[in-house]
């Protein structure tokens, strides 16, 4: 069994993801889909979205892309280019008899993996949001909507936002 690469990203419709290295807007139901698909899953991020978090994901395998050959926190794998972790990940994810590992972001990371990735888990955030991080531009017709779910925004949420899972054709 091979394992995927497997991007998860919330997008608002100008491909922005994320201002002065926080996301633009809050979707609390967005942050537990986020946790529900990547837990008990090796992580992929680059080192801005790791310091954005903070910490460590608890319940998931931490894989941090730095060109820093010190970087070393608890509870994290270095990484010091994007091949070296996704061979990390997709040997821990086949260990564990997981389909895929899950690749984060930021920005540069994303675009560093997508020609690697095999799915797309895109929270599309609907709206113009004013940003600084764009997800990469990427050919729509390479990838077949495997589902797709339209939710309104709900009390604790600032837009209505849809989830699709594309798959690489």
């Amino acid at each position: 069994m091979s394992v995927k690469v497997s991007l998860i990203v919330a997008m608002a419709e100008n491909r922005v993801i994320g201002k002065d290295n926080t996301l633009p807007w809050r979707i609390s139901s967005d942050l537990q889909y986020f946790k529900e698909k990547t837990m008990g899953k090796p992580v992929i991020m680059g080192r801005k979205t790791f310091d954005s978090i903070g910490q460590p994901l608890p319940g998931r395998t931490n894989i941090v892309i730095t060109r820093d050959t010190s970087f070393g926190p608890e509870g994290v794998i270095p990484a010091f280019e994007p091949e070296m972790a996704l061979d990390v990940g997709q040997s821990l994810a086949a260990a564990k008899g997981l389909e895929e590992v899950m690749v984060i972001g930021g920005a540069q990371i994303y675009d560093l993996v997508m020609p690697q990735a095999d799915r797309l888990y895109l929270t599309l955030v609907k709206g113009q949001v004013e940003g600084d991080a764009l997800f990469p531009e990427f050919e729509h017709h390479e990838w077949l909507e495997y589902s797709r779910e339209d939710r309104l925004a709900g009390e604790k949420d600032s837009h209505d936002y849809s989830l699709l899972v594309l798959d690489r054709l």
